[in-house]
């Protein structure tokens, strides 16, 4: 790879058994998918059997998973496929789309490329950072808005044990509004499996952000800011950590077990991505030819990614009563 920004090239890198490899990932994903989806439809508990095993394995209970699988697949699809298609583009080897199955709420660990050459520069790093989580985050909203307009709006007389609910970012905050309108009082939003994919998209996308190591928010800030990602890799991680022991919510102070009311109430996500970006390095390595200045359409779209990070940060994402 020459260090001239403007040089680029096509190189193949998937071999048949990797091919085979991404294909089989992806189908058990479609399935796992598939079958929580399932369990989150209304439709699943009016089907005979429903409470027998065999319904794994049922093609007429399976259908009621595809909606939730097929817009969270594709959400997961279109953003790697923006690191995979950009990355191409300046000729750095990445793998195709590896989708992570996992029997789960959600039925999956999400998807990943693993790039297989350096980053030539600045302005391939920002490029490659930034297509996925915009990419990822313009289908997300599009779910989230088709979703929202096919859920239900029901009134909730008391919280059950085991009940889920989903805290809301500055985003989905106004789509709610604008798609739904003004909620009265005691009553809320029964998201309908689209919708769920939707939140779950901007949740991930929020994620990739984080401006930490070598996360997509980590490519996006030392694209911009150089050297001083150290510094803000340092704040994000310390961020996270102050996130779970003092973030949202706060119902623990009027309890009689403060210390136990405190503990259940936090997220553990929050420190498992802070043991993630532990491994995988707090900082981020230099591309190839570090001193390749930004022009100011890719700042710009370091900045608007960043704007898509805030905006769709959520303290508290999720409640489980």
């Amino acid at each position: 790879m020459a260090d001239n920004f403007n040089d680029k090239q096509f190189i193949p890198v998937e071999t048949q058994a990797n091919l085979k490899l991404h294909i089989g990932l992806f189908l058990a994903t479609a399935y796992t998918t598939t079958v929580a989806g399932m369990y989150m439809s209304s439709q699943l508990a009016s089907a005979p059997g429903a409470d027998d095993w065999r319904v794994l394995i049922d093609p007429r209970c399976l259908v009621y998973g595809l909606p939730f699988s097929a817009t969270l697949l594709i959400i997961l699809g279109v953003h790697e496929m923006g690191h995979y298609l950009t990355s191409r583009y300046w000729g750095v080897r990445a793998t195709l789309p590896y989708f992570i199955p996992f029997p789960s709420l959600i039925g999956t660990l999400g998807a990943v490329i693993k790039l297989r050459s350096p980053i030539p520069n600045r302005r391939a790093l920002i490029d490659i950072g930034a297509s996925g989580p915009i990419a990822g985050f313009v289908m997300s909203v599009i779910a989230l808005c088709v979703g929202l307009d096919m859920s239900e709006v029901r009134a909730v007389r008391d919280v059950s044990h085991g009940t889920i609910a989903l805290g809301d970012s500055l985003l989905s905050s106004w789509l709610g509004n604008w798609v739904i309108g003004d909620l009265p009082d005691s009553y809320s939003v029964m998201l309908h499996p689209v919708a769920f994919a939707g939140w779950l998209g901007l949740f991930v996308t929020v994620l990739n952000l984080l401006p930490m190591g070598q996360f997509d928010g980590g490519h996006i800030v030392y694209a911009i800011f150089g050297p001083k990602h150290r510094l803000i890799s340092r704040a994000t991680m310390v961020g996270l950590a102050a996130m779970w022991a003092l973030g949202p919510p706060y119902h623990w102070w009027d309890a009689q077990a403060v210390f136990e009311a405190w503990y259940n109430s936090r997220w553990i996500g929050w420190l498992i991505w802070l043991g993630m970006a532990s491994l995988l390095g707090r900082h981020h390595p230099p591309p190839a030819n570090p001193d390749v200045e930004l022009d100011p359409p890719r700042r710009w779209i370091g900045y608007a990614s960043l704007a898509i990070f805030v905006l769709c940060f959520i303290p508290d994402p999720i409640q489980i009563y």
